[in-house]
């Protein structure tokens, strides 16, 4: 192995995967208040009631990441931080919407 090498360290997540408040926290390495955070705000959506059992699915772990980091590197407040994910996620669907009318044509 050479000197300036590192190992990398995946976590492969599918539509099936869940979290818990705790996992998502430690995949995300923030505490507890920034996810909490992210909930009150409506950017992630548990997949049940009560703070202590949440269970989220696998799709909120980019969404949260995603968050977390314009809120980091853009300094980008929570309002805008939900705003721009709903955007990011238009902008997905009607990028598939195009690529199927693509297909067809």
């Amino acid at each position: 192995m050479q000197k300036n090498s590192r190992a990398l360290i995946g976590l492969v997540v599918s539509e099936t995967t869940f979290f818990t408040l705790e996992e998502i926290c430690c995949a995300c390495t923030v505490q507890t208040e920034h996810i909490v955070a992210l909930v009150d705000e409506g950017i992630l959506e548990p997949l049940n009631g009560s703070t202590g059992d949440w269970r989220f699915s696998g799709d909120s772990l980019p969404r949260a990441r995603t968050a977390l980091r314009l809120q980091r590197e853009l300094e980008v407040n929570l309002a805008g931080v939900a705003l721009a994910l709903d955007l990011m996620d238009e902008l997905k669907q009607l990028r598939r919407r195009l690529a199927r009318l693509e297909r067809v044509n």
